[in-house]
């Protein structure tokens, strides 16, 4: 139940399950294990339902609605669609620009 839940959040989110695994701090090779019925410590279940925005119960199959974590931080692709709208033409490295001039503008204010 647990890698049926990780292969479809990793369809909803647009990313690869390699991807997934980087981002969270896994191996890039980890979903194989978890494929045939292995599952990632409490940590790491941790960091993946934050990472999909969805409960640890959720994500280990014990819930079937998704209920996000109280705080939930914007992931990029909410920025993106926020800036850019449904535009294909911004990619990674365009967000990265905007994330450094945010920071810049952070800074500048701090020592003012």
């Amino acid at each position: 139940m647990f890698y049926d839940r990780f292969e479809e959040l990793c369809l909803r989110k647009g990313v690869s399950r390699q991807k997934a695994c980087i981002d969270c701090g896994f191996s890039r090779t980890a979903w194989n294990k978890w494929k045939y019925g292995g599952i990632p410590n409490g940590d790491g279940i941790q960091r993946l339902a934050d990472y999909f925005h969805v409960s640890t119960d959720y994500l280990l199959g014990k819930e079937d609605t998704k209920k996000a974590p109280a705080k939930q931080e914007p992931t990029d692709e909410d920025i993106m669609f926020a800036l850019w709208g449904d535009t294909k033409d911004i990619d990674k490295d365009d967000l990265e620009d905007v994330k450094r001039y945010a920071a810049f503008i952070r800074e500048r204010k701090k020592k003012k």
